[in-house]
């Protein structure tokens, strides 16, 4: 089967499109996940960090870090020939936190990036999807260099709940990022199916 077109007379398969967040700290890999993954060229709205954003960009563990997104990066990645995800980045910066509302719009789910070095700026992204009662995992992207921990250590420390699901791997690996995001559809699924049972019973 080629994507769109059909094979042998077989009418073409009409995917199911869903939409997943990829939401964390500043610098901890959001841009390079989509970029890792998206079979389509990602949308990316990068900016140079400046001088006037050193008293509000914490460039602890990423000093050598020049770029920043300030809206939103996008990309599309086929799982199956009846299943695409397509992925919207959100901004880490504090001060572009108004448009996670927007972006969050008709989510199935999201990943929430964290870095070993600097748990504390997941926080917020962990706490914003909780509140939304929307399905999250945490992906801990394997830096070079960085220090790595236990799972039931770095969920102690995120204060996660049980049902969240925790995965490690590298945001620059193709087949490591789709990993993680098979399981954020998996657990968002799962999830619904647990709420559609509640109200039946």
């Amino acid at each position: 089967m080629i994507f769109g077109r059909s094979e042998r007379g077989k009418p073409p398969v009409e995917p199911v499109t869903l939409k997943i967040l990829v939401a964390g700290g500043f610098g901890v890999g959001k841009t390079t996940l989509v970029g890792a993954v998206s079979e389509i060229r990602p949308l990316r709205t990068e900016e140079l960090l400046t001088e006037a954003g050193r008293p509000v960009d914490d460039l602890s563990g990423v000093e050598t870090k020049n770029t920043t997104t300030v809206a939103m990066d996008f990309g599309r990645i086929t799982l199956r020939e009846d299943l695409v995800l397509y992925l919207f980045g959100t901004p880490g910066q504090e001060r572009f936190w108004f448009m996670w509302d927007e972006l969050a719009e008709g989510a199935l789910g999201a990943v929430v990036l964290a870095d070993t070095r600097r748990l504390e700026d997941c926080f917020a992204a962990v706490d914003y999807f909780e509140r939304r009662s929307i399905p999250f995992l945490v992906g801990v992207n394997c830096f070079e260099g960085a220090a790595r921990y236990p799972a039931d250590d770095i969920r102690r420390a995120l204060d996660l709940d049980p049902d969240v699901p925790l995965l490690t791997g590298d945001a620059r690996d193709r087949e490591s990022v789709k990993t993680i995001l098979i399981g954020v559809v998996q657990h968002a699924m799962a999830q619904a199916a647990q709420r559609r049972q509640t109200v039946t019973t």
